[in-house]
């Protein structure tokens, strides 16, 4: 399968929103806990391709198929926040009452009152630091791992904060995905502080998961 980079294009939307929702979990779909595929998206992707899509890019296939992405943000303080949206579909949008994402968010607001008041641990916060003002979230699907995609993807987000001037970029992923990790580590990000237990994500035997963040300078 001959696979290429390029920018993101609208009508791209829709299998990047479906790609979302099949990789979210490690690589793997996100069905298992979470149901609802429109709302997944709403939350972890809709910021980049309806507001930044200029810092979006993709990997097509020989037919210009999307098989992975890319997601950007240059400036990570007009990013949209995952947990205020969740927080508009648990609340306004009747989230806490729908049996396809309901367990998963009262479970989440368990896990934070858990790591409160016993753990005296606050909720994982936006990361924000001036040296890494940029990041960006990358997916792939299965058949596009292993041929230097995530690589090529990356070189290509290096390129475009260089030309923007942005001295670094950060990511977030889970300490339990240790070829995620070991990828990122590949191509210059390194561990930043030590991680936090994430709310309402889970294994699917029930462990906790926890939230790293990793830097590289530009």
């Amino acid at each position: 399968m001959a696979l290429a980079i390029r920018l993101y294009k609208e009508s791209d939307r829709e299998r990047i929103r479906r790609i979302c929702y099949e990789t979210g979990y490690m690589g793997e779909s996100v069905a298992w806990y979470w149901k609802d595929p429109e709302s997944f998206a709403d939350m972890f992707i809709s910021y980049y391709t309806d507001k930044e899509p200029e810092s979006f890019l993709v990997a097509v296939d020989d037919k210009d198929e999307v098989v992975g992405y890319l997601s950007g943000c240059v400036d990570s303080t007009k990013a949209d926040d995952p947990v205020a949206i969740g927080a508009k579909i648990a609340f306004l949008n009747l989230g806490l009452l729908r049996p396809s994402i309901a367990p998963t968010m009262w479970r989440a607001i368990r896990d934070a009152i858990f790591d409160l008041v016993l753990s005296a641990q606050t909720p994982p916060k936006p990361f924000n630091d001036s040296r890494w003002p940029s990041h960006l979230h990358i997916d792939l699907l299965g058949d596009a791992r292993g041929k230097g995609v995530g690589t090529k993807l990356m070189d290509e987000w290096f390129k475009m904060l260089r030309q923007v001037g942005s001295p670094g970029c950060f990511l977030e992923t889970l300490d339990e995905n240790k070829s995620a990790i070991a990828f990122f580590e590949s191509v210059g990000f390194s561990r930043h502080k030590k991680c936090d237990p994430v709310p309402g994500i889970r294994t699917p035997q029930g462990a906790r998961l926890h939230r790293q963040i990793m830097v590289r300078s530009i």
